[in-house]
């Protein structure tokens, strides 16, 4: 994307995760790249099944292994390969450096201990602070987050406050130690359409005050089209189109990405019914022989070479990057 190497703070390079089953193998994720500029968010988008939330968790080095293994490339953070690292060393990168927020908040929150005690634990996993100065900052962490009344709610536990705060909590956990990346993997599922709007204007918010770095998990281009500079669009295991968000919006190529913006509910539509992608994403143990899009494809289905011939990331425009066979430029 013509980034200055200085500006990038995480680097992804030919990334694939697989899963090892009894019924084959799981290719979830497949030679994807992609860099993370720093105070800026990109935004990785996709339909349920394209291998967006695998990608943030091996950047997590979060994997079940087994039966996941990351089976190949380069996660580069701040100069540092962290496929290289140590699992201690790992630990003290995760929640300090590198935090995530996961999809659903009361899976992810422990429902025995209070809100306030699971921050505090975070913040004393990574930092040299007293238990007074860690509720301190819990409170803090809370109040930056703009949950009324902290000094209460520290003490509540996960159910007893609602799914939109539930969602503050898990926020306000993810910057207490002030990470230079913050992974939000659907940071708004299962939220209203006024509390999603709520969440992502908090994440604006914090990302320029404390300056850090988004990579934004999302099935949602109405949140990219606003939220994010950089994107990718993901499909099956792949990335099949890559650019600035604006040009993306302005000059789309992939027949898939086409498909997502057409899918999209519009201001004064008529219809009674939104357009849609023919079929679904194709399960990972039976992916077809070729563009992995082409049987849904109205461009490819009929074409012999998008049929049998997979096409890889090929810029034909400068920064815009696309694996199609039937993009103009693309060539042979």
């Amino acid at each position: 994307m013509n980034t200055d190497n200085k500006n990038i703070l995480l680097e992804v390079d030919d990334l694939s995760t697989h899963f090892f089953t009894e019924e084959g193998v799981v290719k979830s994720v497949q030679k994807i790249s992609f860099d993370v500029e720093k105070g800026k968010t990109f935004a990785i988008v996709g339909e349920s099944g394209c291998g967006k939330s695998v990608t943030a968790l091996s950047i997590m080095r979060l994997i079940p292994e087994p039966p996941g293994k990351i089976t190949n490339g380069k996660i580069m953070f701040g100069g540092k390969d962290l496929r290289s690292l140590a699992e201690k060393q790992m630990r003290k990168v995760r929640g300090n450096e590198i935090a995530m927020i996961f999809q659903e908040p009361m899976t992810s929150l422990n429902p025995v201990f209070t809100v306030g005690e699971q921050i505090v634990e975070a913040i004393k996993l990574h930092q040299k602070k007293t238990d007074k100065q860690a509720w301190e900052l819990a409170v803090d962490v809370l109040d930056k987050v703009g949950i009324a009344d902290p000094q209460q709610r520290v003490h509540e536990y996960p159910h007893q406050v609602s799914g939109g705060m539930r969602q503050r909590v898990m926020i306000a956990m993810a910057i207490s130690c002030q990470p230079s990346l913050l992974i939000a993997d659907e940071p708004t599922t299962a939220l209203d359409v006024t509390i999603q709007a709520q969440i992502m204007d908090l994440l604006d918010d914090l990302q320029y005050r404390l300056g850090m770095s988004i990579l934004l998990i999302t099935h949602d281009l109405g949140i990219v089209g606003q939220r994010s500079d950089n994107v990718a669009v993901m499909y099956a295991s792949r990335i099949a189109e890559k650019c600035a968000t604006k040009e993306l919006f302005k000059n789309t190529l992939h027949p898939y990405s086409q498909g997502l913006l057409r899918s999209r509910p519009k201001l004064g539509m008529n219809k009674d019914r939104l357009e849609t992608i023919e079929g679904s994403v194709p399960e990972p143990l039976k992916f077809p022989d070729g563009c992995k899009f082409h049987p849904r494809c109205p461009l490819g289905r009929d074409d012999r070479r998008c049929q049998t011939v997979e096409p890889g990331l090929r810029e034909v425009v400068p920064g815009h990057l696309v694996a199609c066979w039937k993009c103009p430029g693309y060539g042979d």
